[in-house]
């Protein structure tokens, strides 16, 4: 891959004279542009995919005209939603695990969504985009550096976009502090810590997923990465938000990394107080650590700390912390700014430097994005503080207007090849490894003036 994609670069350099080639692809216009229908195929409708249907279904000028799982009772569920919605009954697709590909290759969709496990995700947007259709797909984009090599070329070559549904890029206060950073109010940016904490064990063993398991002899999708994976497995819900701070691909990228695990213990634990200790799920050698930290430098020397923790146990946090030459945000503390942020007492009647209530002072309204000027109502009461919402409203209206997404295939590659490069690094000890530049040199000149995520 590497020594093709050189002889490329080269090949690219005696064009011309003057000439520059480019990757960002020409995004073919939609035919659905104003305020015409756009018609979306579905992959993957169980829990998740579920979920955003119903938020689909509350946006104006959609029509969800096919469903695809091989699971048929996901299938009819998920019909019985969208016509109790009052939309046409959706045809359905599920003769195999393949049968996606029957689906994209329908003549009538604007967009291909997908919410399948993991491992299915690069091939539905490989399938998308080679029969002609703009696609999106739920987190990670890919698995291996290989597929988000094939997820690049393949959108800059049919002129689809493939963008990821990174709903966490859309929260309220992730927007607000990418407007603040932007606007110079924490100085020249230095360093972020995030990362996605969550134990996620009660939904990976419980009844349904021993059932599963009786079954078939595996435990559910999500746990098989764990028996045989190392590094952060699941780093965009995290990254997306240092890409809005940092300028990641737009002015920055990510340069190298270096990753370490603690040993794994907690799905050992878990799974032997639901099945009890003699259980395979409870004796398996699971291959993942239950913490691990990566550390990320960009090409303009910031640093990044960012965890992955789903298997201990621990309250939910994102853990986001950005901090600039002039002043700090940290979600569990609040906001400290050089000359903005009073002096406070402290117990013992001093005055010192101290954090701020974020919510309580002026940023969190100065600062307001204006996406959340606008749709704010509409968001309420959608998932993820609102942020599934935002995603789809912003996705539906870049289908509609053939425009490029907010987060393109380049974004949508450079945070989830973290989960192979990590794994490489604790493989080897520790040592750093290299991200690929897939804007081949164009981050250097592009800009996140036009950004929603600034604005």
């Amino acid at each position: 891959m590497n020594q093709r994609r050189r002889d490329f670069l080269k090949t690219g350099a005696a064009v011309g004279a003057g000439m520059v080639l480019s990757p960002w692809p020409a995004f073919t216009k939609s035919t659905t542009t104003g305020n015409k229908v756009v018609k979306i195929g579905f992959v993957g409708v169980g829990r998740r995919g579920t979920t955003l249907i119903r938020h689909l279904l509350k946006l104006e000028g959609i029509e969800i005209t096919a469903v695809c799982d091989i699971n048929r009772d996901n299938i009819v569920n998920v019909q019985d939603i969208i016509e109790g919605a009052g939309h046409k009954k959706p045809d359905a697709y599920s003769r195999n695990e393949h049968d996606f590909k029957r689906l994209c290759e329908r003549n009538d969709l604007d967009l291909v969504m997908t919410a399948t496990p993991w491992e299915w995700h690069t091939p539905v947007c490989l399938a998308a985009m080679e029969a002609g259709k703009n696609v999106a797909s739920e987190v990670p984009i890919a698995a291996t550096e290989e597929e988000c090599w094939k997820l690049v070329e393949t959108s800059e070559r049919t002129g689809k976009f493939c963008t990821m549904l990174e709903n966490v890029s859309y929260w309220k206060n992730v927007m607000t502090i990418s407007k603040m950073v932007h606007q110079g109010v924490f100085g020249e940016m230095l360093h972020a810590q995030v990362g996605y904490q969550h134990d996620i064990r009660p939904g990976r063993f419980n009844g349904k997923a021993l059932e599963i398991y009786n079954k078939t002899g595996q435990n559910l999708w999500r746990v098989r990465h764990n028996e045989k994976k190392h590094g952060n497995l699941y780093p965009t819900h995290a990254l997306g938000p240092v890409a809005q701070w940092m300028d990641i691909n737009r002015g920055d990228r990510f340069s190298y990394l270096v990753s370490m695990e603690t040993p794994s213990r907690g799905l050992n634990i878990y799974a032997g107080r639901e099945y009890g200790e003699d259980h395979p799920s409870a004796k398996m050698n699971y291959v993942h650590g239950d913490i691990n930290t990566t550390l990320i430098k960009t090409e303009k020397g910031l640093t990044i700390t960012l965890y992955h923790d789903v298997a201990t146990y621990r309250p939910y946090d994102l853990v986001m912390r950005v901090q600039g030459t002039n002043g700090i945000f940290e979600t569990d503390k609040g906001i400290y700014i050089n000359g903005l942020t009073p002096m406070q007492e402290n117990e013992k009647g001093k005055m010192e430097v101290m954090w701020d209530d974020f919510e309580k002072t002026m940023y969190s309204e100065k600062y307001e994005p204006s996406l959340w000027k606008e749709q704010n109502d509409n968001a309420k009461g959608s998932g993820h503080g609102g942020g599934d919402y935002m995603q789809l409203y912003r996705l539906v209206e870049a289908v509609r207007q053939g425009i490029e997404p907010d987060i393109d295939v380049y974004d949508a590659t450079s945070w989830s090849v973290v989960t192979e490069l990590s794994g490489k690094s604790v493989v080897a000890g520790s040592q750093p490894v290299s991200f690929p530049d897939f804007t081949k040199g164009a981050w250097k000149t592009r800009s996140p003036k036009d950004s929603i995520f600034i604005q």
